[in-house]
């Protein structure tokens, strides 16, 4: 192996030293780079089993990192594109719609912090919100509300 040359063992241990991967995400950015058909799905079958990559270590991550800052929906879609399991996916979401109002009211309260004067700036905030993935109903008990300081 010539130097500064990683195999692909390495590669996908320095991208999950980044952070966590999920496999079809390693797959996906790995793929140019086996030189042998099966020599990719062999590296990986060895650090799934040795537990480096984990797919609810994934979910996890994405929620500590996304969940502050976007809805449900947003959530949702970062978790189907990494290639998780539908149940994983729906399990997680789930989580969220508990805190959804709140955590729609902080992204808000740190953007706007009042509540809009009139239809033009009703309909920037409420697609502020609608762009990260907050839900109709929770814009509208967002930007409804008369204790935006709860």
């Amino acid at each position: 192996m010539a130097f500064g040359q990683l195999s692909l063992k390495g590669r996908a241990l320095k991208l999950l030293a980044g952070r966590e991967h999920s496999r079809r995400e390693l797959e996906r950015k790995l793929a140019q780079h086996e030189q042998e058909p099966g020599q990719l799905k062999t590296a990986l079958d060895e650090l799934q089993a040795r537990g480096f990559i984990d797919e609810q270590r994934v979910v996890e991550s994405v929620l500590n990192r996304r969940a502050p800052r976007l809805g449900a929906g947003r959530v949702r879609q970062e978790l189907q594109a990494k290639g998780l399991d539908a149940e994983r996916v729906a399990l997680a979401v789930a989580s969220l719609k508990a805190s959804e109002v709140e955590r729609a009211r902080a992204v808000w309260r740190k953007k706007f912090g009042e509540l809009p004067q009139d239809a033009a700036q009703r309909g920037k905030q409420a697609r502020f919100l609608a762009a990260r993935g907050f839900g109709g109903d929770v814009i509208r008990r967002v930007l409804q509300s008369d204790d935006i300081e709860d």
